[in-house]
């Protein structure tokens, strides 16, 4: 019995990506959002941006699909989005 090479992710690449971005509802949150999504997933259409506030309108929680390509990659854009002044969590 052969062993199986050890995967260093779950996921085939490349493949449609999900990232769900919440910060406050303040002006300019979903731009730069996508600007940083852009910087990491040049192929991200900002206009498939998801947007929904909170109940009281406090925060914004952003959905951006990318088209991922490895494992590399998302773990920089989730890197820059987790440290980015205007995110408070990103899944």
């Amino acid at each position: 019995m052969s062993e199986l090479p050890e995967k260093t992710s779950l996921l085939e690449f490349p493949c449609d990506f999900p990232l769900k971005i919440m910060g406050l509802a303040v002006d300019g949150f979903a731009q730069t959002i996508a600007a940083v999504v852009l910087q990491h997933a040049a192929d991200f259409d900002p206009a498939t941006m998801e947007m929904r506030p909170s109940k009281a309108g406090k925060y914004l929680a952003l959905t951006c699909t990318i088209r991922a390509t490895s494992q590399l990659q998302l773990d920089t854009l989730y890197r820059a989005l987790t440290t980015h002044p205007m995110v408070k969590v990103v899944l």
